[in-house]
């Protein structure tokens, strides 16, 4: 780096809290900057989990958003730790396939995702490889987004939920109740606009969370390299190179766009569009669900 000032690495040494006996160890060096933090670009981004886990709990306590989101924030604060990605995940998973169930199969459902992430959990344990860890979570990730894609669409797409003209008029024919042709208009455009804004946060949380995994990929499979470059080009520019460190920030920032997505999208299936409403000013903002209409307030009535 001969036209930037660098500091030489330190060498990797012996810490506080040697020996290793996690499970994974990860691309970073041990103990190059202090003793008392093995890897400190791993340990500092995920204060990014605990600003976002914090910032979606006292979102739902304020706006009064469904409780399995503020428990899933919780499990979100705790993504420092490989296996509560999973136990969030099947949170996520459950608020998802139980909507407008049945107890029982409410009942069902928890007792099978329990089941799955002691199963998981033991399992990973017996195994101690990582790839297991890595394959179940993106497959329950894979699960839970389609299902809520296919859900999202088919609650606020016009012709999945024949709300179109024709569709009203077919009905009109039938004696069926209908809306007002004026009223069923404002749902469209209402539910349309809804749909454009819900798919962009899916596009920046998905492309988010797999552009991390993929550094995460190339940071265990070119380990020896990138160590090597980052001692090449020194500190501080060898951190933009700590790959798990942006492993962290990308996927954080794509599970807190997923769980806001399905905060919105829990309200739209309880016909409570007019109530919340989304602030995300710049897609590089981290969008919030507001309440739109105060609690004590009638929502009908209120909008009118």
């Amino acid at each position: 780096m001969p036209h930037f000032p660098f500091i030489p690495y330190p060498p990797s040494r012996e810490g506080y809290w040697s020996p290793v006996t996690s499970t994974l160890n990860w691309c970073e060096e041990d103990y190059y900057a202090t003793i008392y933090l093995a890897e400190i670009v791993n340990a500092l981004t995920n204060l990014l989990f605990l600003w976002l886990g914090i910032k979606g709990v006292l979102s739902c306590r304020k706006n009064g958003h469904d409780a399995i989101f503020q428990v899933a924030f919780f499990g979100y604060l705790l993504l420092i730790d490989e296996l509560s990605m999973i136990y969030t995940t099947c949170l996520i998973c459950y608020a998802t396939f139980s909507y407008s169930r049945s107890t029982g199969v409410r009942l069902f459902l928890a007792i099978f995702l329990i089941g799955l992430a002691v199963f998981i959990t033991l399992y990973y344990h017996y195994l101690q490889d990582p790839a297991f860890h890595q394959n179940a979570y993106a497959l329950l990730t894979a699960i839970v987004v389609f299902r809520s894609m296919y859900t999202m669409e088919v609650t606020l797409r016009a012709s999945w939920r024949k709300s179109r003209e024709q569709d009203r008029v077919a009905r009109e024919k039938k004696d069926l109740s209908v809306l007002s042709k004026e009223q069923q208009e404002f749902e469209n455009v209402r539910d349309l606009e809804t749909l454009k804004t819900m798919w962009l946060m899916i596009g920046c949380g998905l492309s988010t969370f797999l552009g991390g995994f993929i550094i995460w990929y190339l940071d265990n499979t070119f380990c020896t390299r990138l160590r090597g470059w980052r001692r090449k080009i020194g500190l501080p520019w060898g951190l933009f190179l700590e790959g798990h460190g942006w492993w962290h920030l990308m996927t954080g920032i794509g599970a807190y766009f997923y769980i806001t997505w399905g905060i919105w999208l829990r309200h739209c299936l309880n016909k409570r569009q007019n109530e919340f409403h989304v602030v995300w000013p710049r897609f590089w903002h981290f969008p919030s669900i507001v309440r739109t209409i105060p609690e004590n307030k009638e929502s009908n009535g209120f909008a009118k």
